[in-house]
């Protein structure tokens, strides 16, 4: 039986490598773990009472974009954070961003960019539903290094004209992951500028987006209607799993272009499954709240001047503008995992499993990447664990 070859070279996804490469070996302590990007702060006080009120949700199909008061809770969520207002039409709700990263890709790029394979740009490292989705559509997927050299962002303009020619979608994602680097207004201007003139349009994953150090990351939403900028240039994702702490929500959105997103939503009508109605309530409840988003980044605050602290002079320590990660770097990463597993029981995730080897060289092989989501004591030990190990 024959299968397609296009997902045929995908390495293993990142956990499953770092379980082969140390979950066979005793820890070195009482295991730490830091790898995976779960929030682990508390979820907030309404979910279990809304669920609760809501059950017999589960009984009936959940309305496929989104129910009116969700719509209306993530525009207003939208205007009070960007200064935009969006209607309802140009939203949609998601199982997650992961699941829009990825179906957007196929409902807006197209099968040909002037009459030859189209591109789907992605920074390297980056979040791998980017490659998949652009294998799925049959582009060609091309990894941008975003690296110190460049601000740990893709530098997309300084592409040859002929590649940017081919681009339908390039993908940002701000605050980034894995480094935590924040797209200045200045660059998603510039981006603006760029897929203006060579005519594509930007995926932008902004999922981190309320997890800051000292002031809210600027959104692409907002600086396209500061810039008057096409609306169908932009997809923007956002999600509750990061922000308000509840990944197994699976709930997030996609604003899009008005036109862009017609066909977002005939493919959700045709192959898609939108969230339990019970779970929309919550997240209704969610993007009206601020409360519990507050008291969540001040805690990851608190952490990062932590990792400050116990990283203070480490050569090439560079604390993140958002999101909740340490990029760390460390002479290999697979290396230094096994290491600090084995003798400190402290478990992290080499930085190449998140990038790719392009001309020889994979832009994360020489750093890990490090979750700052446990309690604040019980990251302060990982840390002090690490930098003892590591840097000692």
């Amino acid at each position: 039986m024959a299968f397609p070859e296009r997902f045929s070279n995908l390495p293993d996804y990142a956990f499953p490598r770092l379980r082969k490469l140390i979950d066979h070996l005793e820890p070195g302590g009482e295991p730490v773990a830091m790898t995976i990007g779960e929030p682990r702060h508390a979820m907030p006080d309404f979910v279990g009472p809304m669920l609760a009120a809501n059950l017999d949700g589960f009984g009936v199909y959940p309305p496929n974009d989104g129910t009116p008061e969700l719509l209306a809770a993530i525009s207003g969520w939208i205007r009070r954070r960007y200064g935009v207002s969006l209607s309802e039409n140009r939203l949609m709700v998601l199982n997650g961003t992961r699941e829009g990263l990825f179906n957007a890709c196929i409902a807006l790029c197209p099968e040909t960019k002037r009459g030859r394979q189209p591109v789907v740009l992605m920074p390297n490292p980056f979040y791998q539903v980017y490659a998949v989705a652009a294998l799925a559509v049959g582009a060609e997927p091309v990894y941008v290094p975003a690296t110190a050299a460049t601000g740990f962002l893709p530098d997309y303009a300084g592409l040859a004209p002929d590649l940017l020619d081919r681009v339908a979608v390039a993908y940002v994602c701000s605050p980034a992951n894995p480094q935590g680097a924040v797209a200045s207004r200045a660059y998603w201007r510039d981006l603006l500028t760029l897929a203006e003139k060579h005519d594509f349009r930007i995926f932008a994953d902004e999922c981190y987006s309320e997890i800051w150090r000292s002031a809210p990351p600027p959104g692409i939403l907002e600086i396209a209607a500061e810039t008057g900028a096409d609306p169908e240039r932009v997809v923007a994702f956002h999600s509750l799993s990061k922000r308000s702490n509840l990944p197994g929500l699976r709930s997030g959105f996609v604003a899009a272009g008005a036109e862009s997103m017609a066909r977002l939503r005939k493919l959700r009508a045709f192959a898609g499954a939108p969230p339990p109605l019970p779970l929309q309530r919550v997240a209704e409840m969610a993007w009206g709240d601020e409360a519990h988003v507050a008291a969540s980044r001040a805690l990851y605050q608190a952490k990062f001047l932590a990792a400050d602290r116990i990283f203070s002079g480490m050569q090439g320590y560079e604390s993140p503008e958002g999101g909740f990660f340490l990029w760390l770097p460390v002479e290999d990463g697979e290396a230094a995992a096994v290491k600090l597993w084995t003798r400190t029981g402290v478990r992290v995730l080499p930085g190449a499993y998140l990038a790719r080897e392009v001309a020889g060289q994979n832009p994360g092989k020489s750093y890990i990447r490090v979750a700052l989501v446990a309690p604040q004591e019980e990251t302060e030990r990982g840390l002090i664990r690490l930098r003892d190990c590591i840097y000692g």
